[in-house]
């Protein structure tokens, strides 16, 4: 393999062995879907959808107006589920996001409202810019999926994933995110800003009236649900690893540790993760099996918020992917 991409592409068509109908193929048909509205992103889209097999989260990371609200309203209409946006702000508590005790003048009792938390797909917009311990009320949420108000726990939806958005250009006021926090996302995708053509695309499809809050009139449809996104995942857990790969995983989450450019490497729940998103992609690409090309071609997008530059490196101008290559390139492929 030539070059360690930043971000997983869409992987190329494969032939269908069980059959159109077949949950891996419903699952893979949600890119094409999800573009019928969103220009480009290929990246993004790939990572959300390799987020739902293994039933992770997702941080996009992007500048304001390239497409990261359009994105998720499309994966949700597409796969038939429940999608809420929760825009943050400084001065928001965290039972704004969980839901909290009401009293009920007609039954003259409390009464526990739901938050937006209790969807399918919740949008987490600018999740930096509200205080931690609000940030801190989606962790039990995202681990556990489940809330906990009044010392009882209140399970969430299934499927349920947390795409959080951030902004990488503008700090004043924001809270940045702690590594536990940011080591619940699965995955991180940056959303950059389109090719001259893509904005063109972008510019004639809204002359000749799309409306990005009508996706049915873009020709949007579901092309799958949550029971075949569930078969699709109990399918994802029976792709296989050999010994030779799972040592890979691990060797090039160790290397994290000793790279002389890192002051965080990847933690053993890092490797984990890296090994379920490798599988996810093999499955997609058509395989039951995981290689070494899987590992390489998800590293950037699962360990990149997973470690730290040391203080030397961020002064040199070093950029974490560019480490996170040079490491990956030193370790030992197996045969």
């Amino acid at each position: 393999m030539s070059a360690v991409p930043d971000q997983p592409t869409p992987p190329a068509a494969v032939p269908a062995e069980p059959g159109p109908e077949s949950p891996r193929e419903r699952l893979r048909a949600l890119s094409d879907e999800i573009h019928k509205a969103v220009v480009g992103q290929d990246a993004a889209v790939t990572s959300l959808v390799v987020a739902l097999l293994c039933r992770g989260h997702v941080l996009l990371e992007g500048v304001p107006g390239v497409a990261k609200t359009l994105l998720v309203r499309s994966l949700a209409e597409a796969l038939d589920v429940d999608m809420r946006r929760v825009q943050f702000t400084p001065d928001m508590m965290p039972g704004d996001v969980t839901g909290s005790l009401v009293y009920d003048n007609s039954t003259s009792d409390l009464v526990f409202r739901e938050g937006p938390v209790f969807t399918n797909l919740l949008l987490a917009d600018e999740i930096n810019r509200t205080p931690p311990k609000t940030q801190s009320a989606l962790l039990e949420a995202m681990e556990e999926r489940q809330v906990t108000i009044d010392g009882r726990p209140r399970a969430l939806p299934d499927p349920f994933m947390v795409v959080a958005t951030q902004n990488p250009i503008e700090f004043d006021g924001t809270y940045a995110l702690p590594e536990a926090q940011l080591d619940r996302f699965l995955l991180k995708a940056v959303l950059p800003l389109p090719e001259r053509e893509q904005e063109v695309d972008v510019l004639r499809r809204h002359a000749e009236g799309f409306d990005t809050r009508d996706l049915a009139a873009a020709g949007l449809r579901t092309v799958a649900d949550p029971a075949s996104l569930r078969a699709a995942q109990e399918e994802v857990r029976q792709v296989r690893a050999e010994q030779s790969v799972l040592e890979y995983v691990v060797d090039v989450c160790r290397a994290t540790r000793r790279s002389p450019s890192l002051s965080l490497g990847v933690s053993p729940r890092g490797a984990i993760a890296l090994l379920r998103t490798a599988s996810a992609w093999a499955y997609l690409t058509g395989r039951d099996f995981v290689t070494p090309d899987d590992v390489k071609t998800m590293a950037p997008a699962t360990l990149s918020h997973r470690v730290r530059l040391t203080t030397e490196a961020e002064l040199e101008g070093s950029q974490v992917q560019a480490v996170l290559a040079a490491t990956l390139a030193g370790v030992p492929v197996p045969r």
